[in-house]
């Protein structure tokens, strides 16, 4: 099997798309311009950004973005507070007639957000009419502050579900609601957008955050002409959590709605990443910020190379396949335990790993100072593995497996003659299980 002969086609929400990479609902998604630019580029559809009535006025504050550096690492995170569009609804819904019109094969989905059920089917059957062929509802916005709207729609679950409902009793077309990850559980309101009709499920939007507090004037960034704000935060950060919430959704019983997922994704590796804990269609919005819209080539090129190298001919077939593997940690097998194990040919004597084992780990580690070079205590290591994270070499010190009779030395190190002092209460084992 060829790279070429892959097939990147998603069908999401009855609307097919010819690979899974979207723009999301962004600056990045702003104008026809733009969006026509990234469909040369490679992009397989967009969300447009966010439409609104016009009734109220968006402006937008100055400045609006924010990077989170740590390190050497460039904007790691991403701070906004940007707005939903401030452009006409007329000039909006003219981009997206042009954009049927000229790239009849590159789905797309308007994302729209209302301040009341009337306002929500005005803007959601104006997209349709205008050619949209599917919409997303934003109820995750994380700087709206005027109740009913942003997030904090997402966050008042018989709200959410009513204007899902409102909104799908007015246009034919499918409808994605859009959560918040501002919230503990995300599948409950995920369940109140099924039950208002939604068709699918994008997440997550960003995560309120501070990415930067300034030394000299102690305002939060991006500093507003002298005030900050919580706002939303984004970026390779995210992408832990945000992967989370997308494989809760996936396995959520009773949901069964498709998934486009959306957080830290840079590279096709994030992109098969959320392909394999459920989700058919991806959103991306700082990694184009960072790179510019290119990146889609490099992510369709490793992911038709992976699929090659795994046999796998349709992409569709990688959805879901690592839910089966994801499970509760009561059902780690315990009795398995490892160490891990150095290669000494190739240490550069840096002592990182000594370091870090004997001030946040097992202390499993001694030092040859003769030979600068750590040397490891066996029974003592923990398998913790936070040598080989900061060791600079690849593959110098991996994980290995014990034998079954092979026990960890566990015994504090202690004064015996204090042992006589300890004041405790013994109790008899107990199975959680029974």
């Amino acid at each position: 099997m060829t790279a070429k002969n892959i097939d990147l086609s998603v069908d999401f929400a009855g609307v097919k798309f010819k690979n899974p990479f979207l723009l999301s609902s962004s600056p990045v998604s702003n104008s026809a311009e733009m969006v026509a630019q990234s469909f040369e580029a490679g992009w397989g559809g967009v969300v447009f950004k966010t439409l609104a009535s016009g009734r109220w006025p968006i402006v937008h504050p100055s400045p609006r973005m924010n990077p989170y550096h740590y390190g050497s690492t460039k904007m790691m995170g991403l701070q906004n507070v940007e707005q939903i569009s401030d452009r006409p609804l007329k000039d909006n819904l003219l981009d997206l007639l042009y954009l049927k019109k000229n790239y009849p094969d590159h789905p797309i989905v308007a994302s729209v957000m209302g301040f009341s059920t009337e306002d929500w089917q005005y803007v959601a059957k104006a997209a349709e009419d205008n050619g949209a062929d599917m919409l997303e509802l934003n109820f995750s916005c994380p700087h709206m502050t005027i109740e009913g709207s942003g997030h904090k729609v997402g966050q008042a679950f018989p709200l959410l579900e009513g204007f899902t409902e409102a909104v799908k009793k007015v246009v034919k077309i499918p409808v994605m609601a859009k959560m918040t990850p501002n919230i503990t559980d995300i599948t409950e309101p995920a369940m109140f957008a099924k039950k208002g009709g939604a068709d699918a499920i994008s997440a997550v939007n960003t995560f309120r955050g501070i990415s930067e507090i300034g030394r000299d004037d102690w305002i939060p960034k991006p500093n507003i002409f002298g005030v900050g704000a919580e706002s939303g935060y984004s970026g390779p950060a995210v992408k832990p959590v945000a992967l989370h919430f997308i494989a809760d959704m996936a396995k959520c019983k009773g949901l069964g709605l498709p998934l486009s997922g959306i957080g830290g994704i840079e590279t096709w590796v994030d992109v098969l990443e959320y392909l394999l804990v459920g989700a058919t269609t991806i959103q991306v919005t700082t990694g184009i910020i960072h790179y510019g819209y290119r990146i889609v080539e490099d992510m369709a090129e490793g992911l038709r190379d992976y699929m090659a190298s795994k046999g796998i001919n349709e992409v569709t077939d990688l959805i879901g396949k690592a839910l089966p593997n994801l499970k509760e940690t009561d059902h780690f097998d315990l009795e398995r335990q490892g160490r891990a194990e150095y290669n000494y040919d190739i240490c550069i004597g840096c002592g990182q790993c000594y370091i870090v084992c004997n001030d946040a780990a097992g202390q499993a580690l001694e030092w040859e100072a003769e030979k600068r070079r750590p040397k490891l205590i066996e029974d003592k290591c923990l398998s913790c593995m936070v040598c080989s994270f900061v060791c600079p070499v690849p593959g110098l010190i991996t994980f290995k497996e014990m034998p079954k009779q092979w026990q960890r030395n566990e015994t504090a190190v202690m004064d015996p003659s204090l042992e006589k002092e300890l004041k405790y209460e013994r109790f008899e084992e107990v199975d959680l299980k029974t």
